[in-house]
This record gives C-alpha cells, sequence and structure tokens, in this order.
C-alpha cells in the first residue's frame, strides 16, 4: 500500500497522465509547475494568495476545468469557460441564423453550447409572412450540427452541444426519435426537458396537451409519452431527462432568469447567454494515512479542505474579470452574476481508501459531509468576498428565497442577508473524465471506479499506441473499489440524489444499467431521481443499441477495456465539455 503524503507530488506521476496534461493543458515547452504558476498568478489577489492557491495547483488537490487551466496566463486567445447556453432562439429566419453564428464565434474560442429549440414553431405549422408551412425545430438542429462539424473549437478539438425540448412542445416525439441510429446529429446531446405538470399526469396517467404559442396542438397520454422517451434512452442512451421546474424553483436567480437549457454535460443549467467555470476538488489529496506501520485506517482531512476552499473561490471569482469572452452578451451576463461551478472528483477512490465501500452507508454519510463541508464553505467564502468587493450586480434579497437557498444553515442565510454574496452560484458535479485522467487517473466526478485496469489505446502521428492505465485507488491505495458494473443502478441514483442536494446547479452523473434490470424498474430509476430531488437523469446500458464507452474487467490478467482516444496528439486544447466521435461511438466530458 502507497498512501501519499497530501504535499509530497506535485503534477502527474504516471506517463500518460503527464502526456495528457502536457498536451492539453500547457503551452509549448511548459513543465507543470510552470503552467500552474501561469495560472496562479493569472488569477493572484496579492502575494499570499498567489503561494496559497499555486501550492494548491502544484498538488492538484483543486483541478480547474482544462479550459481555465490552458487560457488564464496563457498568449493564446481562448475563453476559460467550458460552458454556456445561447440566446434565445427567435423564431424566425434571421433569429436562428444569429444564434447560429453566434455559437461558430462561441465555439471558436471553445466553448461548449446548450440550445432551448422549444421556442420554434412545430413542423408544419403556418409562417403567414411567407404563406408556407414550417420545416420545425428539427431540421434546424441540423444548421447548428453542421456549424459544430466545421468549427474546430479554439483551433482545436470540435465543440460539443446539448439541445433541449420542452416535453409539452408538438414536435417532441420526432426530437425523442432524432439520435436512434449513430449517424444524426452527433454533435449533439440531447435532453427533454420534463415539467412538473407532466410528472403529475404521468402518476396519474392522465392526458397531456402538446402546445405552441398558446395553441394546443395534440392531446396525448402522458404514460404513453413517458414510455416512448425512456424506451429511447434504453435503447440510445438518450435523450437524458431534464427536471426543468425543478432546476428552476431550486434556481438562486430565480427572481431575474428563466432556465430553459444546459451546458453539454448537464451540470450546469445556464439562461441565454449564460457561461459557467468549473473546477473540482480532487478528494484523493485529502485523505491522510494515521501510521501506516502501525496499519490505522486513513482519514479524511476536513480541515486541509475548509482552508483551501476560500484560495479556490477567491481565484475563480477573478476569472470572470480577466477572462477572454467570445460575445459581449456573454460578458455581461458572467459579470452580472459572476457563477461558479465548484465540485468534486476523485470521489469513489477517496471514500474508498477510508474503508467505505461505494454506495454503502458509511459511504453514503462520509460523501454528505464532505459535501456539506464543501457548500458551507464555499458559500461563506463568497460572502467573505462580498464584504470585500461588493455583491454580485443583480443581487438581492429575494436570492434568499430560492428552493436551493431555503436549505442552507441559518447562520449562512443571515450574512447573506447582510453583506450579500459575491457568487450566485458557487457548486455543481461536472463529469471531469480528462482532468481526473490527467491527476493520475483518479476516479471521475461522484462516479464509481469503472475499472480497475483498462488499455487506451491512442492515436498517434507514428500510429496506436497502447498504454496501461491502472486506477488511482488501485496504484495508491491498495483498495480495489466497487466497480460501476459491480453495482446496482439504484445505487447510483442514491449517489446522485445526494450530491445533488449539496449543489446550487447540478450533477452530472451516469447511472449505470445492468442487463438484469427489467423495463419496469427501468422506468422507476427516473422517477426515483424525481422524487429524490435531482434536477435531471442520464442512463447508460452497455446492452442497448448505442456503442459503449468502455466495457469493464476487474481483472488484472483479463483481456482489458480499450478506450480509443480521436486524433490524440494533434495539437489540441479541450473545448467544450463534451466530445463525441461517430466513428466510434465514444463520448468523452470534460
Amino acid at each position: 500500500m502507497n498512501m501519499m503524503n497530501s504535499t509530497a507530488i506535485y503534477g502527474p506521476t504516471i506517463g500518460i497522465s503527464e502526456e495528457i496534461h502536457k498536451m492539453k493543458y500547457r503551452s509549448v515547452g511548459e513543465t507543470f509547475k510552470e503552467a500552474m504558476t501561469r495560472v496562479a498568478d493569472a488569477l493572484k489577489d496579492g502575494e499570499e494568495h498567489f503561494e496559497a492557491f499555486r501550492k494548491i495547483l502544484y498538488n492538484m488537490a483543486f483541478l480547474p476545468a482544462g479550459r481555465v487551466q490552458s487560457a488564464m496566463g496563457a498568449p493564446r486567445r481562448v475563453t476559460p469557460y467550458n460552458c454556456f447556453v445561447s440566446l434565445t432562439i427567435e423564431d424566425s429566419m434571421t433569429g436562428i441564423m444569429e444564434a447560429a453564428a453566434n455559437a461558430a464565434k462561441t465555439m471558436q474560442l471553445g466553448g461548449g453550447i446548450g440550445y432551448d429549440f422549444s421556442t420554434l414553431r412545430p413542423h408544419g405549422s403556418l409562417i403567414r409572412s411567407l404563406d408556407s408551412k414550417s420545416s420545425g425545430p428539427m431540421s434546424f438542429m441540423g444548421i447548428f450540427d453542421a456549424v459544430c462539424k466545421t468549427i474546430a473549437s479554439a483551433g482545436h478539438r470540435r465543440g460539443a452541444q446539448m439541445a433541449v425540448l420542452s416535453v409539452d412542445h408538438p414536435d417532441i416525439e420526432t426530437f425523442i426519435r432524432a439520435k436512434n441510429n449513430s449517424t444524426e446529429l452527433t454533435q449533439f446531446n440531447m435532453s427533454v426537458g420534463v415539467t412538473d405538470e407532466f410528472m403529475q399526469a404521468v402518476k396519474d396517467d392522465a392526458d397531456f396537451d402538446l402546445v405552441f404559442d398558446g395553441q394546443v396542438y395534440r392531446t396525448v397520454s402522458a404514460t404513453a409519452l413517458w414510455d416512448d422517451i425512456l424506451r429511447s434512452t434504453w435503447d440510445w442512451a438518450e435523450p437524458g431527462i431534464l427536471f426543468i421546474d425543478r432546476i428552476n424553483k431550486k434556481n438562486n436567480l430565480h427572481y431575474c432568469e428563466t432556465i430553459a437549457a444546459t451546458n453539454p454535460c448537464g451540470e450546469q443549467p445556464l439562461p441565454p447567454n449564460g457561461a459557467c467555470l468549473l473546477g473540482s476538488f480532487n478528494l484523493v489529496k485529502y485523505v491522510k494515512q494515521n501510521g501506516i506501520q502501525s496499519g490505522d485506517a486513513a482519514t479524511f482531512d476536513y480541515e486541509k479542505l475548509k482552508a483551501d476552499i476560500p484560495h479556490v473561490v477567491r481565484a475563480m471569482d477573478n476569472v470572470v474579470d480577466r477572462a477572454v469572452y467570445p460575445l459581449p452578451a456573454q460578458e455581461k451576463e458572467a459579470k452580472d452574476k459572476r457563477r461558479m461551478g465548484l465540485g468534486v472528483t476523485g470521489v469513489a477512490n477517496a471514500i474508498e481508501a477510508l474503508g467505505f465501500p461505494y454506495g454503502s452507508p458509511s459511504f453514503m454519510d462520509t460523501l454528505e459531509e464532505i459535501m456539506r463541508t464543501i457548500r458551507d464553505g464555499c458559500y461563506r467564502a463568497s460572502i467573505e468576498l462580498a464584504k470585500e468587493k461588493g455583491p454580485f450586480p443583480l443581487y438581492s434579497h429575494k436570492y434568499l428565497d430560492s428552493g436551493f437557498a431555503e436549505t442552507l444553515p441559518g447562520d449562512i442565510r443571515n450574512d447573506i442577508g447582510e453583506y450579500g454574496i459575491r457568487n450566485s452560484h458557487l457548486l455543481s458535479v461536472a463529469p471531469t473524465g480528462t482532468i481526473s485522467l490527467s491527476a493520475d487517473n483518479v476516479s471521475s466526478g461522484i462516479e464509481p471506479v469503472f475499472s480497475h485496469y483498462y488499455d487506451r489505446t491512442i492515436q498517434t502521428f507514428d500510429g496506436p499506441r497502447v498504454e496501461r492505465v491502472e486506477d488511482y485507488g488501485v496504484r495508491e491505495f491498495g483498495v480495489k473499489g466497487m466497480t460501476a458494473d459491480a453495482l446496482s443502478v439504484f445505487d447510483h441514483v442514491r449517489v446522485l440524489n445526494l450530491a445533488s442536494k449539496y449543489v446550487d446547479s447540478a450533477c452530472s452523473k451516469t447511472c449505470n444499467v445492468g442487463d438484469d434490470v427489467t423495463w419496469e424498474q427501468f422506468k422507476d430509476v427516473y422517477m426515483q431521481a424525481y422524487d429524490g430531488g435531482s434536477s435531471g437523469c442520464t442512463t447508460f446500458r452497455a446492452s442497448g443499441k448505442r456503442f459503449g464507452i468502455l466495457n469493464a474487467s476487474t481483472s488484472e490478467d483479463a483481456a482489458i477495456e480499450t478506450v480509443v482516444e480521436p486524433d490524440a496528439f494533434v495539437d489540441e486544447k479541450e473545448g467544450g465539455a463534451c466530445y463525441f466521435d461517430p466513428a466510434t461511438g465514444l463520448r468523452t466530458c470534460e
């Protein structure tokens, strides 16, 4: 067992992690320490803060999203923001093309984009000014798909997109089947914006109206429509589900914005022109071994985490003022609200190192304590910044009436009421796929360990190279954690629901569905996510019709899984939050 001192290691220690970090996040010729010094210098508030934040970055205890690492302080003009949502798409050709042009500018500087297509009139509806009929939102999505295919994000990796359609839109049946193949709309993730009214109609087995602009186009069975949505997800892993009314009720800015879409991976619900910064606390760096010779159990260093949080919040708040923005409207939106999305990675590795298997009661208790610590620490740090620099410009006392703010401890609510708060939102859980791999392959986000060992096939200019990758928990803690396929899908949902309680945005999590799950149980997954308070739910069934991301193996000697890295070692930087390769069916998320 190799339990590491949390301050002993600076930067990646295994070859593939070093290569990925060098390729994606550093300027030409930079070492890891030079890159992190660049980022810390670009985001500092004085020398004391610089030294503290640089130490955190050196130790990889906090992992800014790839965009922040590659952009801040670098000579290249690129945005540090991963996540954007389009302006409201006006229901006209001029409005559609304006949105497409803005999307092109955003992807060119490195952003992934979400869109609400519910504003576009349904297929076959009358266009009075032209005396013709609309082709509907699905046809216009093809324009955005083509833009994304054509424009290489930041001159390198292609962007990523999320398409959302409200469940009551008359074209919803076409939308939910749009990706029932591997060839159409390949640059999009798809999600249905599900309302409370619809969910109640499903529970009541009632009829449900499909409407646009106040006109009822058809009345359908809510149960049949729900089954149709979930059948597509059962087979093709899309569409995802966004509980859009819950998102808006929970929203700290309920008084000045309406949310209808999210970023490409779903952890950031955002208003029109919204943007959000991401970063994750790497929990393995807060695991302590208390006397390795005596065999004492590992413990979690909550005090170190509490001490690091204010430095991180201060640095990420500075990104807002020092960033490059693709569009003026995005800059105004960001500076008016000062959103960020701080989350976690290495959850499975860290808590299982303490002796608590993923999904067990002790695991859940520990995860809850960690998430509560981060929530309270981030909010207190933002209040202190408000005392120093002022609250975000659109702050109002109505802030405290949000569904999330109502769950905050009394002392935090009182301080917000007295001083305001610097950042409208502070918390989300991102997938963290690439940054977790660059940090010595720690477990991603709140996900379980996918596999203890796998082979990663990397396409280089000299041909493919296969490199074996070992799970961080196995290598550093001597712990073979529970793997994703060893857990029930309801274990995944319970973790999703718990983590969702402690974030003011949303959580990106894949709930893996085993072959033993029946159709009725599968439908219950989504109902448990809804009843449990999550903002959305995404599932993946390895035996479905979409090519799986990985095939797990827990045996060190077994035929192990292969991951193909498209275009690896081409000079690329992180683009949008997700990337889909239609040739392999692989999707990777940042």
